[in-house]
């Protein structure tokens, strides 16, 4: 038995310590579901966190793996759910609409 289970609800799931490859490949997964879901990266961290205890720091370190191995993916990803205001790219823009100083 691993000394790192300090909780009876969790020791169904792999152990960081006992089983590495099969923990990184379960927060993986749980990370594609977060994409799925259309969540940021800092949501993915919070949601793994509270709801699977999942370290912020192993989230992080993975998520950061899977962005290095699909780099195109990730930059349009970060670009399809990050915030951005409406007009504010339009404005910039377009200085042809902007008032002529005479």
């Amino acid at each position: 038995m691993c000394t790192y289970h300090d909780d009876q609800s969790q020791q169904n799931l792999p152990c960081l310590h006992c089983q590495p490859h099969t923990y990184i490949r379960m927060v993986q997964h749980m990370i594609e579901r977060c994409i799925i879901l259309r969540m940021t990266r800092d949501e993915c961290v919070k949601a793994l966190d509270h709801h699977a205890s999942i370290l912020p720091l192993v989230t992080l370190t993975v998520w950061r793996g899977l962005q290095r191995e699909n780099k195109d993916f990730f930059e349009t990803y970060g670009n399809f759910v990050s915030p951005r205001p409406f007009l504010s790219g339009y404005v910039r823009r377009s200085p042809r609409f902007a008032r002529r100083i005479q």
